[in-house]
Order: C-alpha cells, then structure tokens, then sequence
C-alpha cells in the first residue's frame, strides 16, 4: 500500500515536470484568478460586522447575524424575493427552450446563404450594450413618441404607460432578453448538431425516417446532455437577475415588481452606505444559489447520469 502511494506520488511529479511548460503558461491566469477572485472574498466577513470605512473590515466591530436579522425582517425581504424569482423563474422557461427550438430550425436549413443570414440577423442584438438596448426599450414603448405607440394609433388603439405598468414590467424584461440573447445562446446547441455523425441521418433516410422523426430520434437525444447542464448552470443562478437592465428600466411606477435583490444591495450598500447590511444580502442571496445550484445538479445526476461534476 505505502509503496503503491510512493510510485503514484513520483508519477504525479514526473507528470508535473514533463508539463511545465504548460504550468508555466497557466501561471499567470492562476495568480490573477487567486488575487481578484479568491483574495477579496475575505471581504465577505463584514456581513457580520458592523463595518465604517474609518475602522477597516478587522477594526470594525464584531455583531453575529444582526444584518441577516435585520433584512428579514424588513419590508423589503419579500418583495425582493418575489420580485427577484418570479423574473428568473419566467426568463428561464421562455429563453432556455428557445435556443434549442433555433438550433433545431437552424440545422433544417439547407440553403447555405440564407443560413449564414438566419444566423447572423439572429446573433447581432447580443452585441448591443445594456444601456442602448434599455434605451431601445424606453423609446419604443413610449405611449406619446414611441414607434409602436405610433403604429397602434394608425389602426386606432392607444397604447397604455407599460414602462409605468408594475404588471407588465416582468414580460417586457423577459422577452426583450429573449430577442437579444436567444440567437447567441443556440450557437452552443448550433455546435453539438454539427457534431452528430452524418451516417446517422443517411441510415434513417434509408430506413424512411421523415426530418421530424430524425429531428425526435437524432437530434433532441443529441442536444439532452448540452441541454441539461445549461440548465443546471441556470437554475444555480435563479437568485442572480441581471443588475444592470433591470436597474436601468426601473422607475417608482414599476418598483412594486422591479425591485430584486442585486438592486436593493446596489440602494442599501451604495446609495444609503449600508454596507453591512448589502454584504449580508448579497451573502444570503449567494447561499440560495449554491443551495439550488447543488441540488439541481444532485437531482440531474440521479436521474440521467448527467451532471457537473
């Protein structure tokens, strides 16, 4: 046994020193990653903390779970978790089947120009920023000014305040996400599709398979694991909506259903200098996510051998 650990503890150094070219190269990632990832999670402990920049993280005064209290019971602790689920949950079951439905219409196509334009026209509105497509959205959707104001109003309709709408506020977000994001998100599915061995298709055409059952019996098993991992990927971050849009198309109209949990730490922490108590939220909404994150992946793995790790 002991010798056993011996030849396995030289292999692992031999397979170090035959490599170390490609640590050498890997080196610097590893240092960056450590000092900018790693390094500043010690930071985390002021969620336990009183903490006053004029004291530092270490000097400031020690006080438990004070912050995680005094968040659960605000009024505000509902209403962002409501918020900040409803808007995930729904982003999720439009834009995670979505790509699959384009990869799979995309790999119908045969003709190869307009299959480069499909693609194309598809993937372009994911390189808009977040703060010209927010613009966008607030032009478009405006009832006096916008575009679509003006073509309901030649066919005699009057288009409501929807940015001012608290109900409407989650579908906007929701599927003006799915039109910007969709196109780039198929081309991982895109990718496993190319990858299918054409013999595959060529024995269900001999045998008299249709494209749709080649598309059921081929493809669809194909795209399940690439599928299933996204999906998992996703659900570890239901707790986790963008910041950015969400802050940018929030106004006092739509907060009722807008306020989630990364805008409510921007407002605690940056904006009233609550920074124990933001760094508590941002902690306990962290947990959620690992939790879920886990769980999914445990439940995966049981069911169809695929998972993370």
């Amino acid at each position: 046994m002991r010798k056993n650990k011996v030849q396995q503890k030289q292999s692992f150094i031999q397979g170090i020193k035959s490599s170390r070219a490609l640590y050498l190269l890997l080196l610097p990632s590893f240092i960056i990653f450590l000092l900018f990832t790693y390094y500043p999670m010690y930071g985390v402990i002021i969620a336990f903390k009183d903490f006053s920049p004029a004291q530092g993280i270490l000097g400031s005064p020690w006080v438990g779970f004070k912050n995680f209290i005094q968040y659960f019971n605000s009024y505000q602790f509902w209403p962002t978790i409501r918020n900040t689920i409803v808007i995930s949950l729904y982003t999720i079951v439009v834009t995670f089947p979505l790509p699959v439905f384009l990869a799979l219409m995309c790999n119908q196509i045969r003709a190869r120009r307009f299959k480069k334009f499909f693609q194309v026209s598809t993937y372009l509105p994911h390189f808009i920023s977040t703060v010209v497509m927010c613009g966008m959205i607030i032009l478009f959707l405006s009832p006096s000014t916008g575009i679509i104001a003006k073509l309901a109003g030649i066919f005699g309709f009057t288009l409501p305040n929807l940015m001012g709408s608290a109900s409407a506020f989650p579908s906007i977000y929701v599927w003006t996400e799915a039109w910007q994001h969709v196109g780039w998100d198929s081309i991982l599915y895109i990718a496993t599709l190319s990858a299918i061995d054409p013999t595959l298709y060529e024995a269900a055409t001999m045998d008299g398979a249709s494209k749709w059952k080649r598309m059921i019996h081929i493809d669809i098993p194909a795209l399940l694991p690439t599928a299933t991992i996204m999906f998992i990927l996703r659900m570890g971050s239901v707790m986790s909506v963008g910041f950015e849009k969400i802050y940018l198309l929030q106004n006092t109209l739509n907060s009722s259903t807008s306020e989630i949990i990364s805008t409510y730490v921007y407002k605690m922490g940056l904006v009233s200098n609550q920074y124990s108590l933001s760094s508590a939220i941002g902690l306990f909404n962290n947990v959620i996510n690992l939790v879920l994150l886990l769980l999914v992946n445990y439940t995966s793995k049981k069911l169809s051998d695929t998972s993370l790790i």
